[in-house]
């Protein structure tokens, strides 16, 4: 088994029309990834992140930077630095940004592989 390094400042980010910007850094292109995706987020003032209910996958949302405002089953919840939430295949979240700094988050997707 070998390492891949990917340096995430070199992947393009895609700028998403009041949802932040987004780059993928983990994938099957950049290195081969079979069962998962994932990507880095950024959010600035006004932005929010909807993240969609996804059937047979599972998501993971961390809060590497910044503070912002999640809301669950519509309850706001304050969250920074450190935060996290799991999304199951019926569940979505939005992600609000607040605060001063920018909001970065790890957002990974995990789709149930089809057995074998």
């Amino acid at each position: 088994m070998s390492t891949t390094h990917i340096d995430t400042n070199s992947i393009p980010r895609v700028d998403l029309n009041g949802q932040g910007q987004m780059a993928e850094i983990l994938n099957k292109d950049l290195c081969g990834a079979e069962n998962v995706v994932g990507a880095l987020r950024w959010l600035n003032q006004g932005d929010r992140f909807a993240a969609q209910p996804l059937q047979n996958t599972h998501q993971l949302i961390y809060l590497m930077e910044g503070e912002g405002v999640i809301q669950l089953e519509n309850k706001n919840y304050d969250v920074k630095k450190g935060a996290g939430i799991y999304l199951g295949p019926s569940e979505t979240a939005t992600i609000s940004h607040a605060g001063k700094a920018p909001l970065k988050l790890f957002h990974l997707v995990v789709p149930k592989k089809a057995d074998k």
